[in-house]
């Protein structure tokens, strides 16, 4: 069987340096808010380019917590309108109604999947304060048309970076194109933690103080709570893991990409659509490798029956979500087309070329 993504082997390749790692993190007896944190919050801010990095528990809580932040700081108030894309992951959504503020849905350009920077404007309100910017499968979703969009309406940026860490703009990281980002370090993305883990960056220092106070339970100063905080905080041995693999992230990446070209190249079935392939090798870090077919689900059991495992990603959009039920008269044609036609294909830094041919032979005699 072909893995959709093998963690086990991932995780095998820095075995050695994460068993001596987790050692001296145990017997530290320190096991919070220490120094493997701060190493890696320092190491990420520097990576990515961004003056502040803020670990966290989890992507969504990293997304939650910078609303939380903006509410707080009275940039942002209750109702407030932020624009998203709609075939986006249900946690961006979250982090949007869960400070009380309200999505706005626009549809992506179905050639790329990102939101479709042409349609936001459309979209842009008095109550219009956020754009929110998915870097969709770790595709960039930047342009300088939504650069002096939000300028001109002044409205802040939020990227959802989880699924594009080193992915690049004009050699520019995401993380810091905008004005604040959130990070996913769930296990199976391209720098994935042992368990649950996140992050914030962002270029506003108040911002970063505040955020890292709410998510220490609203507290600076121990037992001194400046607002009704939450705990989201990174631990010692996620950190310490994340270090250690965050120094192998752009030659992983480079394999992706290696992998996504080979596919590019040679999957030629007319039935299957093909992602984009960005001119600039760094727009693009390849967390998905996502290809559209109008009978998706006989293509998955196609290839599942002949041992190569696939994942969808995402069956139901947001919006049609019972959690959501208020939003399921909504349509929105582009998205719900995605959300039906689409395949996510293995690809990961430890897949070896005959896993690849395999993919790509099976794809290619599918009928």
């Amino acid at each position: 069987m072909i893995k959709f993504l093998d963690l086990q082997k991932i995780n095998l390749s820095h075995q050695q340096e994460i068993e001596e790692k987790l050692l001296q993190v145990f017997r530290s007896g320190w096991y919070l808010l220490g120094n493997e944190v701060k190493n890696f919050e320092t190491n990420l801010a520097t990576y990515i380019g961004a003056p502040n990095a803020i670990g966290v528990a989890n992507g969504l809580d990293a997304l939650r917590l910078i609303f939380r932040a903006y509410l707080e700081l009275g940039q942002l108030k209750i109702g407030d309108e932020v624009i998203v894309p709609a075939n986006t992951y249900i946690a961006s959504i979250l982090a949007i109604t869960d400070n009380r503020l309200k999505p706005v849905f626009a549809e992506p350009e179905i050639g790329n999947y990102n939101l479709d920077i042409s349609k936001v404007e459309a979209l842009i309100t008095p109550k219009t304060k956020a754009i929110m910017v998915v870097h969709l499968y770790g595709q960039v979703c930047w342009s300088e048309e939504l650069e002096v969009l939000a300028k001109k309406h002044n409205l802040k940026i939020i990227e959802d970076n989880a699924q594009s860490i080193g992915a690049e703009w004009n050699g520019i990281k995401t993380g810091n194109l905008g004005d604040a980002a959130g990070f996913s370090f769930y296990p199976g993305k391209n720098l994935g933690a042992l368990g649950d883990a996140g992050a914030v960056t962002c270029k506003d220092s108040l911002l970063a103080k505040t955020i890292r106070t709410i998510a220490n339970y609203g507290s600076q100063e121990k037992y001194v709570n400046e607002f009704q905080g939450l705990n989201s905080r990174v631990d010692e041995i996620q950190a310490a893991v994340l270090d250690i693999k965050l120094k192998y992230i752009d030659a992983e990446n480079d394999r992706r990409r290696e992998i996504a070209e080979q596919y590019i190249s040679g999957i030629t079935n007319p039935k299957i659509i093909l992602p984009n392939s960005p001119a600039e090798s760094k727009v693009h870090v390849w967390h998905l490798f996502v290809v559209r077919t109008e009978k998706r689900d006989e293509l998955q059991k196609y290839l599942l029956e002949n041992g190569v495992q696939t994942l969808i990603h995402y069956p139901i959009p947001p919006h049609k979500q019972k959690a959501y039920k208020y939003y399921n008269n909504l349509s929105f044609q582009i998205t719900e087309k995605i959300h039906n036609q689409v395949l996510s294909l293995p690809i990961s830094p430890v897949m070896d070329d005959n896993d690849i041919n395999k993919v790509i032979a099976l794809i290619n005699a599918y009928e």
